[in-house]
């Protein structure tokens, strides 16, 4: 009898546990036949407007900034339309108006989605301005939806286009600065989960599984203001003499930063602009030449690092022509007895060869290779030419002499400004950069030496004297003391040197008495009578240098105030 409670009690929890399951089990039974029955026609519904994708999280691409800060290359965000292809087939009755809005005829758009029916993603128009993309997004129609990307944008248009170069429609680097620091201008998209709706819309952030990873910024060493300048003065000179092309490049004598870099043609890189194969090749770096008379400094310093030549040294010219290995080598005019300085003032082609011809082969190699001929300048800029020279064993009497005045080797205009910049730089050859530095310590390191001192500052003041009283007098500055030299060269046609097509070239920099710029302009097929460097490249140089030097605020260095030139002449 006393365990009669013990009993009723287990009863009792028995009957109240199956109690709880029937009712959990009713519960459930009610809860399957209100998703399955009752509301399945509601969620279905909402299955179909409302998904869970993974969706990237756009990363904007660095912007490349001029050396005082002023913006080159920034990234404007737009739009993308994509679609689901299954949703839109199913809407096939949309397809005009979507086409319209897409700006693209409904057979194209038709083909893009058949091409990618069994996916569940396809663009249909990338990088459309905002309002163009709200439109679509209006039409409400199925399977479509938009997506924020980032487009390059380069304000500065043509006028720096050979340098920047230019991004694909995924903001990849292809051409120039673009290309040769994408690494560190592209930016990482990122990624999240998100919930979209029918239209790609996003209803809700589920979770960010990678944060997006923004391009960093590039400081470069241009000058807008100094490109601008160099541009409207090359453009100018083209279309003034009848040119084929033309190109400027100016460094800094002492870093070898670019401080301006321009060709013609030119071309826009903006994604509206033209960007035909030709028209994007950067000549300044890309395109070889033979350098002419600007090549005789070179030669005059391997001589004067001989010991052997002085710049007063008499060296005779007459009668104007020089027999070597059965080729006749001459001048514009006979120029008579002329010291070495005079060689160079009045750029003679007979006074280069008999200098050259009393030097060892090996001389002369060494020095143009010191100064970085055939030499890859280190810029990093893609495609730069390297130019060519043969080795000195191979060199001929006919080699010896038509190198000293700049024949029979090729260089390009960045690799002939830097080695007017080593002269100018008491022959210190710089680095170059395209990379915007701290300052000469920055880069002091990467410095050498390819002339004595004493050498650099004899040839600096003959190459001033060029400008004074030579060949070179139309590269004048006001105010200023200018150095350089011209030069003229026979281009190579099917049958050899045509006698009608000419390259026109000068060489210089400036202040003279403490030089802090360098620049080369050359123009390719100049028409007219007027042809000569003197003539036609000097003028650029002088109205170009005039400019940097007061917007750099140089302050002058000739105490006499001269006036731009007269009228000069170069072989």
């Amino acid at each position: 009898m006393k365990r009669a409670p013990a009993n009723t009690a287990s009863n009792w929890r028995r009957h109240v546990v199956t109690g709880a399951c029937v009712l959990a089990g009713l519960v459930l039974v009610v809860r399957a036949f209100d998703l399955q029955v009752a509301r399945r026609d509601f969620l279905q519904g909402q299955g179909d407007v409302r998904h869970v994708r993974t969706v990237p999280v756009p990363a904007h691409r660095g912007m490349l900034v001029d050396r005082n800060g002023e913006p080159l290359a920034i990234s404007t965000p737009v739009w993308s339309v994509w679609a689901d292809p299954a949703p839109l087939m199913e809407a096939r009755d949309r397809w005009g108006a979507l086409a319209t809005a897409l700006d693209m005829p409904v057979q194209a758009l038709a083909e893009r989605i058949s091409a990618r029916a069994d996916s569940e993603f396809v663009w249909l128009r990338r990088h459309m301005r905002p309002d163009r993309a709200e439109a679509v997004s209006e039409l409400d129609v199925p399977g479509v939806g938009r997506r924020r990307e980032y487009e390059r944008y380069y304000p500065t248009g043509e006028v720096s286009g050979h340098v920047l170069g230019f991004t694909d429609i995924d903001d990849r680097g292809q051409e120039g600065l673009e290309l040769a620091y994408d690494d560190w201008l592209s930016g990482r998209s990122g990624r999240k989960r998100v919930v979209q709706d029918r239209l790609g819309h996003v209803i809700e952030d589920l979770e960010l599984l990678r944060p997006a990873e923004h391009g960093r910024d590039l400081r470069v060493s241009l000058d807008r203001r100094l490109q601008y300048l160099a541009y409207r003065e090359l453009k100018s000179a083209v279309s003034r003499t009848g040119a084929k092309a033309g190109s400027l490049a100016m460094l800094d004598v002492h870093t070898g930063e670019v401080l301006a870099m321009v060709n013609q043609p030119a071309f826009n890189p903006n994604p509206s602009g033209n960007r035909s194969s030709q028209s994007v090749r950067n000549r300044a770096v890309t395109d070889v030449f033979e350098p002419g008379s600007t090549m005789k400094a070179l030669t005059i310093a391997a001589a004067l690092e001989t010991g052997r030549f002085e710049p007063d040294t008499r060296i005779q010219t007459a009668p104007g022509t020089l027999r070597v290995g059965g080729h006749s080598i001459s001048d514009y005019r006979d120029l008579g007895e002329l010291d070495v300085s005079g060689v160079i003032r009045m750029s003679s082609n007979v006074g280069a060869t008999r200098i050259a011809m009393s030097l060892e082969p090996e001389t002369l190699w060494r020095t143009y290779a010191r100064f970085g001929i055939a030499e890859d300048t280190g810029s990093g800029f893609p495609g730069e030419a390297r130019g060519r020279m043969m080795p000195a064993r191979n060199w001929g009497s006919v080699e010896q002499a038509t190198m000293s005045f700049g024949y029979g080797l090729s260089v390009t205009p960045l690799q002939l400004t830097r080695a007017y910049a080593a002269i100018a730089a008491d022959g210190m050859l710089p680095p170059v950069h395209f990379r915007a530095v701290p300052g000469r310590d920055a880069v002091a390191d990467e410095r050498r030496r390819v002339l004595s001192t004493e050498t650099a500052r004899e040839l600096q003041g003959m190459l001033q004297s060029v400008v004074d009283a030579g060949t070179g007098q139309r590269a004048s500055i006001s105010g200023y003391r200018v150095a350089g030299k011209t030069g003229t060269v026979h281009k190579v046609s099917a049958n050899g040197y045509a006698r009608d097509r000419y390259r026109a070239l000068f060489a210089g920099f400036a202040p003279a008495s403490d030089p802090r710029l360098a620049a080369v302009v050359v123009l390719d097929e100049p028409q007219g009578e007027n042809y000569y460097g003197g003539q036609v490249a000097a003028p650029v140089f002088g109205r170009v240098m005039a400019g940097a030097l007061r917007l750099l605020d140089i302050h002058p260095d000739a105490g006499d105030g001269r006036m731009l030139a007269r009228r000069g002449e170069d072989s």
